[in-house]
This record gives C-alpha cells, sequence and structure tokens, in this order.
C-alpha cells in the first residue's frame, strides 16, 4: 500500500513576479516545463489558466497526460482549490494515477529583481510508490530545469 509522498523544488530566478505568473499559469508555459516528457491536453479556447472562471474545489477541465506528447498515460480533472493572482496557486485534482495529487506553486519576491519558485507536492500513488516518487521527482528537476534556463538563476 502506497504513503503519501512529499517533495519540494525552489528555483531563484531574475525576473519579475508578473512575468513569472503570466509563464506558470500559461498554456504555452506549462507546455514548455513539461516538454518533452509530456503533454496535458487542453480546451482549444483556453490560453491561460487565467481565462477560466474558478470556483474553488471545482475541476477547471478533464485532461489526458502524453507520454512523449503522444501516448496517453493518464488523465487529471484539473481543479485549482486557490488562486492568488501573482503569487501562486493550490491544484488539488483527480488523477488516474494517483489517490492524492495536491501542488502548491509560489511565487516568493526578493530584493534587486529576483523571485523564488517553490512548488510543494504530496501525492500518493495507487501503486508503485517508490517508482512513482522517482518519477514524479525526476519529473519536476525537469520543470525546474527549464525554468532557469528561461529566466536567468539567480
Amino acid at each position: 500500500m502506497s504513503k503519501i509522498q512529499h517533495l519540494r523544488f525552489e528555483s531563484r530566478l531574475r525576473t519579475s513576479p508578473g512575468t513569472l505568473w503570466q509563464w506558470i499559469t500559461s498554456v504555452q508555459g506549462i507546455s514548455t516545463e513539461m516538454r518533452p516528457w509530456f503533454r496535458m491536453t487542453t480546451p482549444a479556447h483556453i490560453a491561460s489558466l487565467t481565462d477560466l472562471h474558478f470556483t474553488p474545489g471545482e475541476p477547471l477541465f478533464h485532461s489526458r497526460l502524453l507520454l512523449g506528447g503522444v501516448l496517453p498515460v493518464d488523465y487529471s480533472d484539473l481543479t485549482l482549490l486557490e488562486i492568488t493572482p501573482g503569487q501562486g496557486f493550490v491544484e488539488q485534482s483527480p488523477m488516474g494515477s494517483m489517490r492524492l495529487w495536491r501542488h502548491v506553486r509560489r511565487i516568493v519576491s526578493e530584493a534587486d529583481g529576483v523571485v523564488r519558485l517553490v512548488d510543494e507536492l504530496s501525492f500518493e500513488p495507487w501503486f508503485a510508490g517508490t517508482l512513482s516518487r522517482w518519477f514524479v521527482q525526476a519529473f519536476f528537476r525537469h520543470r525546474h530545469a527549464v525554468l532557469r534556463r528561461n529566466f536567468k538563476q539567480a
């Protein structure tokens, strides 16, 4: 039986909170972070999570997660519990592979044009807990490496 896993990732980036906010809520930014591992399907009319009417705890849309951008391997009913413009969000989405998936993403302003992007994950896979932890950890390390390449690392 699996247990709840906790992971935390942090990057210090030279950008403005507003620019980073646009990135982390845009379909393009999310897609760039996920490539080439995954592609997350979204309704065609959505360019940003901020385009959607938000009701805490209600799914925004159903998404398929495509391994390598083509092979369906999971789904997510993307659900936000909290969204604070310019500061972050709390996502807790039902997923096919997880009993629990909670992603807290925060932008923390520092001095001299530096912001920290912090991802805190809590998840409980249905099976293969150790393998799932390794995979989620590798995937979010990749996402933060993409962020550091696109925004100068502080």
